[in-house]
């Protein structure tokens, strides 16, 4: 009689805890469910960008003479500026930026410095405009291959500059907030170019719809 409690004692013990596995177990899966609805509900979207205008106030080679045997430095001189729109996709997470850097590259080659752009908060389904003034400077050096290329392109009246934003982001979407990424924009732009753009101007016509790329 003894050992048949002992047994059933046992049994009870046992399916205690295979019943509160399954408790444990079914607790897993809730709990991974609403996560994954979470996410899904406040999965942020990285921001969206186009150029909107340009304008070219001087963009010209500025070698320097060399009458000796070293090579000669080559070099441009611009001074650009670009109206770039930023758009955030999301009804339900705001972009917050941080660390902004923005400046022009011609043929892969940066023909700007960079130039420090503010902070910004971007709130859900917003736009935001930045209009940085680029160079004007002293003269950023080059190969001489894009010193070529630019002189060529000048002949032609018509250029494509490449605008380049680098920082952070962070996405906050409710009560969660994700931690600061690398934001990476890149725009590029062919642009016509007056009689002479070594001499300055201002607006030029975008000739193309300008191709824009975010990484974030």
């Amino acid at each position: 009689m003894q050992k048949l409690k002992k047994q059933l004692c046992d049994l009870h013990r046992g399916g205690g805890g295979r019943l509160f596995a399954s408790y444990l177990l079914a607790a897993a899966v809730v709990a991974g469910v609403l996560a994954l609805a979470l996410l899904l509900v406040y999965r942020p979207m990285k921001p969206q960008a186009s150029v909107a205008r340009a304008a070219v106030f001087r963009l010209a080679s500025a070698t320097a003479a060399n009458n000796n045997s070293a090579p000669a430095p080559y070099a441009v001189s611009a001074s650009l500026q670009f109206t770039l729109l930023l758009h955030n996709p999301s009804d339900r997470a705001a972009v917050l930026y941080d660390g902004l850097l923005a400046y022009a590259s011609y043929r892969g080659e940066p023909v700007t410095p960079p130039a420090q752009l503010p902070a910004l908060v971007q709130e859900r389904g917003a736009d935001v405009a930045l209009s940085p003034v680029l160079g004007g400077g002293a003269p950023v050096p080059v190969s001489a291959d894009a010193v070529r290329a630019l002189a060529a392109d000048g002949a032609a009246r018509r250029v494509q500059l490449r605008l380049v934003v680098v920082g952070r982001v962070r996405y906050r979407a409710g009560p969660f907030r994700t931690g600061w990424r690398d934001l990476y924009v890149r725009c590029d732009a062919i642009v016509g170019l007056g009689v002479d753009a070594a001499a300055g101007g201002g607006d030029v016509p975008l000739l193309e719809y300008p191709r824009c790329a975010v990484d974030a």
